[in-house]
């Protein structure tokens, strides 16, 4: 997959949504009965990474006050949702130990990768920054989840909303509808190919979490290391 031009065609065609003002607005984010959970295998890039994406953030916030912007506790890059979150799935309906046994089999055969965050694109719900893979270890990866999953007869919904492909961080969503739409998108065009840095990735988190990954609700089951 060339990753460059998906980024490129994701933030062509958000692009004209938001200038149509046919974005996605997330209705959820502040509902307190939100009661979607699941479990994710995810990395997490270091704080000096975190770091230059808060720089962004924090430019992007001046114009948009009230957009949600995920906390640097909360950005991941999602390596697969084993259980995608749904309403009211609790730990306690899976034996945890099962996905990790199945998970450290998968990774047996990965070495460690770097991944490079570079740009931003958009979404019809957001903003993401792209990642870029230094091989493609972590597509082998997912590949070896899917298939390793696939025979046992563990809950799961691996691929079930899409199948991912990508390396991107999610760092800003639509909680409400843009105040100036047309600068909004010039600062996000400033930052289209802006380096974020690149870091190795030596170890993935097992967690249970909320769809927002935020870290009041999400719970580490597991830490992997390459």
């Amino acid at each position: 997959m060339n990753l460059k031009a998906h980024y490129d065609d994701l933030y062509d065609t958000s692009v004209e949504l938001i200038k149509k003002d046919q974005y996605t607005i997330d209705h959820l984010i502040d509902d307190p009965s939100d009661n979607r959970f699941g479990i994710t295998l995810l990395i997490r890039p270091p704080d000096h990474i975190k770091e230059h994406i808060q720089r962004f953030i924090s430019k992007i916030k001046t114009l948009e006050p009230n957009q949600y912007y995920y906390e640097s506790s909360d950005i991941h890059i999602t390596v697969m949702s084993i259980i995608s979150c749904f309403n009211g799935f609790k730990l306690d309906h899976i034996h945890i130990q099962d996905y990790i046994d199945v998970i450290h089999k998968c990774l047996l055969r990965i070495n460690n990768f770097s991944i490079n965050f570079r740009g931003i694109t958009a979404s019809p719900t957001g903003l993401m920054v792209q990642g870029f893979t230094s091989d493609a270890s972590l597509n082998i990866l997912r590949d070896h989840l899917r298939n390793a999953f696939k025979n046992t007869g563990l809950l799961q919904s691996i691929d079930k909303r899409y199948t991912i492909k990508t390396a991107h961080a999610t760092v800003v969503r639509f909680r409400e509808h843009l105040n100036d739409k047309h600068e909004f998108l010039k600062a996000v065009k400033a930052h289209r190919t802006h380096n974020f840095g690149t870091f190795d990735v030596n170890a993935l988190e097992l967690v249970y979490n909320d769809w927002y990954q935020r870290e009041a609700l999400v719970k580490k089951l597991f830490e992997f290391h390459l």
